[in-house]
This record gives C-alpha cells, structure tokens and sequence, in this order.
C-alpha cells in the first residue's frame, strides 16, 4: 500500500493536469474514501499549494492561483519531451537573450531524473543530428516578445523603437497580428500604423516595446506565418526577377517556395486538371542573381526569362560550361 506522503504527491500530479476533480473521482484514483482525499487536500494547503474548493453538482477541487509554482510533477515521457524541447529550441536557435534560462532549465530537469531516463537521454542525445548548424542571429528580448503576444492577443497597438538593417532607428506605432518563428529567428507582422501598410519586424531589432490604448480588429486574409512568408518574397533588393515557368505547381514550390517567389496561379477551367503542367508567372525579388541558375537548371522544365536581362546572360553562361565540361570526358581533375 502506498504511503500517505505518495499519496498526497499522487493528489497534486492528478490536480496540475488541470480542471476540476471531484471528490469521488479523487478518492478513485487514490484508492482512498472521500474524507481521506479532504484531509490530504488540507496537507497541500499546508504546503502553500494553491488548492480552491469548488462548490455544487459538479464541484470538487482544482489549483489555484498562487504566488509561486506549485511544485512541478512529470513522468518519464514528460520529462524527456521537455528536455528535447528545450534541445531542439536552442539547436534552432529559437531562444530569448536570455541565453541561460534554457541551460538552467535543462538541468534542473535532468537532476531529478531517475538514472535510468537520464542515461537514456545522453544516449539518444549522442545519436542525435542535427541537418543545419544552429543560427549565429541575436535573439529577441523576453520582455519584448511577451508584451508582443499580449499585444496579438487583445488586439491592442504596440509602440516599438526598431532598427533596420542599415542602422537606421525609429519608433512606430504596429497593430500586431502575429508572432511568427522562421529559420532561427523571430517576427512580428502586422499594420504600420504611420503609413497604413503591413510590416514584417525582426524581434531581435526591436529594444522596446510599450503597449497603448485603444484596439484594432485584424483584418481578413492569410494567417500570420503566410504574411511573413510572402513578405520575404516582396522585399526591397536589387533585382527584380520574372519568370514564366511550365510545369506544376508543386514542382515549382520544390525549388522557389512561397518565401522566395511570388507564383502566379491562372484560373483553371472546370474540367481542367489543377495538377496538370502549365505556365505559370513567377516573381521574385534578390539581391544576388547568381544563385538563381542553377535553382532554374534543377527545376529541370521550360522557362523563359522576361527579365533582368542580366538573368539571361547568367543561364547561358552556366549552360555554357556544363556543355564545356560535358563535352571533355578526359579532362585532368585539377591538382590538390
């Protein structure tokens, strides 16, 4: 039979889960009577365990508010999921500044856990790889992404100092619509209120943020993740690419996704098959041109180049020397 103290440990695990528990079901799970689950709900409240009394039919006990966490209770599987959360967080690069939260964290959980877990954990860490190196991007503020949430939850406007990737500073007024997580770094997209635009803001280059009165309705459209991703499409650089592709949607989106390339999709006729190939209209915006040419030898379909001109020179260069090297099978390799 287990001891009382298991018991009453048994009683805060089954409350943390959430919601209210009757008398009833408690004592069921504690193999207890109903006076014996009151009396270990007094031991709780001794301990300054927020536990509250809820009265009528469906009444019983739930946690409460309190000044401090409760003491936290997790099995194996929940211990290991956090820890790997917490690993693929950092790996990610999806971590605020401050940086030893996360380690802090991390070992807290792990000297609790029994041997036998934490021995399985290092193993299943040493065979774990990761395929990209982890982002060398500053992180945002906590402060800052928390009062942003807030901000997207009630739809209250946000005053921001940001600075851009010139190093030029200001401070704007942003009717928040989401907070978005992407390669390593975060945004925030939403409505400029001073030019009444959409803006995508990294939250590393934000050093402040002040919420303000009054509220916002979010307009309808595509999500949060879906404006950040078209926003990278239709940023500010130095070229401005068009292409016309054939082939399928799909095939397009394999090489030039949504936050890369802007695909133009034409009406399909009723008994036309959506999947089929087709010439589609590409737009893209980039600061270098020489990474496109092999991108649109891969694609490995018809295109044409309706500019830069520029673009076009690139791709003949490129089939160029593929012809060149194709065409020398007894080329010396070059020497080490």
């Amino acid at each position: 039979m287990a001891r009382p103290t298991g018991r009453v440990l048994t009683l805060l695990e089954l409350l943390q889960s959430g919601g209210t528990r009757t008398v009833a079901e408690l004592a069921d799970r504690l193999g207890v009577e109903g006076r014996t689950v009151r009396r270990y709900v007094d031991h709780l409240i001794d301990l300054d365990v927020p536990v509250e009394s809820v009265r009528g039919r469906y009444g019983g006990y739930r946690l409460g508010p309190g000044y401090r966490l409760p003491p936290l209770m997790l099995s194996d599987d929940e211990a290991l999921a956090v820890l790997l959360g917490l690993v693929a967080g950092r790996r990610a690069g999806l971590t605020t500044t401050q940086h030893t939260a996360n380690e802090t964290a991390s070992a807290k959980i792990r000297r609790v856990l029994p041997k036998h877990i934490a021995r399985r954990l290092d193993t299943l860490l040493e065979a774990l790889a990761f395929t990209d190196r982890p982002g060398e991007s500053d992180t945002p503020d906590t402060g800052v992404l928390l009062r942003l949430a807030d901000a997207v939850r009630h739809h209250r406007p946000v005053s921001i100092r940001y600075t851009d990737r010139d190093g030029r500073r200001s401070e704007r007024t942003l009717h928040a619509y989401g907070i978005v997580a992407h390669s390593g770094r975060w945004y925030v997209t939403g409505m400029d209120a001073l030019i009444g635009e959409d803006r995508t803001f990294r939250l590393d280059r934000i050093a402040d943020a002040r919420t303000l009165s009054g509220s916002f309705e979010t307009p309808e459209g595509p999500g949060a993740a879906q404006r950040v991703l078209s926003g990278f499409a239709t940023a500010e650089y130095r070229h401005e690419v068009t292409l016309r592709i054939h082939g399928t949607v799909e095939q397009i989106r394999a090489h030039l996704p949504v936050s890369i390339a802007n695909l133009e999709e034409y009406e399909s006729a009723a008994d036309e098959d959506r999947a089929a190939e087709r010439w589609l209209r590409v737009e893209l915006r980039a600061e270098r041109l020489d990474w496109l040419p092999p991108v649109l030898a891969s694609l490995d379909r018809p295109f044409v180049i309706e500019r830069p001109d520029e673009l076009r020179d690139l791709v003949i260069a490129l089939a160029d020397r593929l012809t060149s090297y194709a065409a020398e099978p007894d080329r010396e390799e070059p020497m080490s």
